[in-house]
């Protein structure tokens, strides 16, 4: 989220404390579970924060792109809260836990932008478990594809490249159902793919 960027000032001074760390594409930072203190910001390429269940199924909980950073949840001492890996070649500043206590006394904006994301993401958070709890597949999967899109004219375009196995880990839902869904908006003329993006065309029934 645009939001959740650091200033390029606040980001230049709290790179200065941390360690510059290139990873390649799928590269798992963060387990889940795992006890950690380290805040990793990302300079170049993208990261995906993620939950899995016992049976492997993921569930996406954000993605995170350049000026953006995770890992902030465990800089009181408890463990991970989610599972983090890169989706394509990324670098990151790694800042350790210990060297945040200076840096925010010389900087106490970044309290206050720290704040403002975990309460963000609070709210966020808060939307998806009332959509799971709330509305079918169909009905995440329109509010997926809203929130993601940009208008352009008449029709609105998905900002990324989605797959179908993206928007079934993203909707808490099997990319079988994703694929029933999505087959019946192509052929109602509500969606079509353009150069592997989503477009939607006019729209969404509010229901199926």
């Amino acid at each position: 989220m645009i939001e959740d960027r650091l200033p390029p000032s606040l980001l230049a001074a709290l790179a200065a404390h941390g360690n510059s760390r290139a990873f390649r594409a799928q590269t798992i930072l963060l387990n889940e579970g795992d006890s950690g203190g380290s805040l990793y910001i990302v300079l170049e390429g993208r990261l995906r924060a993620y939950a899995s269940s016992p049976e492997g199924r993921d569930v996406v909980l954000s993605e995170h792109g350049p000026g953006e950073y995770v890992g902030e949840l465990s800089l009181d001492g408890t463990p991970r809260s989610a599972s983090v890996k890169t989706l394509e070649a990324t670098t990151c500043c790694v800042v350790q836990a210990a060297q945040l206590p200076a840096f925010l006394a010389q900087h106490p904006e970044f309290a206050l932008h720290l704040t403002q994301k975990l309460t963000r993401m609070v709210r966020r958070l808060t939307e998806q478990v009332k959509s799971l709890a709330l509305q079918d597949v169909y009905g995440r999967m329109v509010r997926l594809l809203m929130e993601l899109s940009d208008p352009v004219g008449e029709e609105r375009v998905v900002r990324e490249k989605l797959t179908q196995q993206d928007i079934a880990d993203r909707v808490g839902s099997s990319r079988e159902m994703v694929n029933r869904v999505m087959k019946e908006l192509t052929t109602g003329g509500y969606v079509a793919v353009r150069d592997g993006r989503h477009v939607i065309l006019r729209k969404l029934p509010a229901a199926r």
